[in-house]
């Protein structure tokens, strides 16, 4: 493995390069790096040219000098193959990733050879009823932190809010990049799910309680060409759960016996 830096519209990219062969992009999760799929990476690598990106405002990367939609980081992964001569590549996404990876195969679906969503958001997920009476409390926190004596708060009673949400990411997340998480979730990406044409493989872990496996279904239904795999005993990360075991399931994809 090796670890590289390139330079896209300012912002200083650093990127794992392991093995070669037919290039596989993965895209980490929210609040990760690549570092987290490094043995996934060591695996495939085998077989595939394996490209890690710190996406931008994560790992060694550097934060984006304003907010950024979630185009703009589908409009990130098509610089940074160019940047490296990639034409066309298999695409992994985790979580956050996935939301990504999903927005660059609708835009941009003849870059990729085959697509894998491995617990992948995007699909907006339903409040439930802690979710509706918090989001009540908060349109009355805007109301009372909104006065002029009491505006100094009104950060610390947001932060406070999203973390009884149980959304630690935003607690965590600084300056430009609270901003970004609002900006990229704020896409529902359900309904355009069914202009993805790419073969697609949808990776689950069964016991994921940030995003629950009932999400895996909706992308299963809604995906045309996808095949689903759940990994049973297995949360929301299974690159660090079960790394042996998705790299054979996504090996198995990519190259069918």
């Amino acid at each position: 493995m090796v670890e590289k830096k390139t330079y896209i519209n300012g912002l200083k990219i650093n990127y794992k390069l392991l093995g070669s062969g037919q290039p596989i992009l993965i895209l980490h999760g929210w609040g990760s790096s690549s570092n987290s799929w490094e043995e996934v990476g060591e695996i495939l690598s085998k077989e595939y040219k394996v490209l890690i990106p710190d996406l931008p405002g994560f790992g060694k990367s550097s934060v984006p000098f304003k907010t950024w939609s979630l185009k703009g980081y589908a409009d990130f992964v098509l610089k940074f193959s160019k940047n490296l001569g990639i034409s066309q590549f298999h695409l992994l996404g985790h979580s956050f990733g996935g939301r990504v990876a999903i927005k660059f195969a609708i835009l941009h679906p003849e870059k990729i050879k085959k697509l894998i969503l491995c617990n992948a958001a995007g699909i907006k997920l339903e409040p439930g009823i802690k979710t509706r009476f918090l989001f009540f409390l908060s349109q009355i926190g805007n109301a009372i932190f909104s006065k002029r004596h009491l505006v100094r708060f009104k950060d610390g009673a947001k932060n406070l809010y999203y973390f009884f949400l149980k959304n630690k990411d935003y607690v965590k997340a600084n300056g430009v990049m609270k901003e970004i998480m609002k900006e990229v979730i704020k896409e529902d990406l359900l309904p355009q799910l069914p202009e993805i044409t790419n073969q697609t493989l949808i990776i689950w872990g069964k016991e994921d309680k940030i995003l629950p496996s009932k999400y895996a279904f909706l992308f299963k239904e809604k995906i045309k060409n996808s095949k689903l795999v759940i990994i049973p005993k297995v949360d929301h990360s299974p690159n660090l759960e079960a790394p042996e075991k998705l790299s054979q399931i996504v090996s198995n994809f990519l190259n069918p016996v």
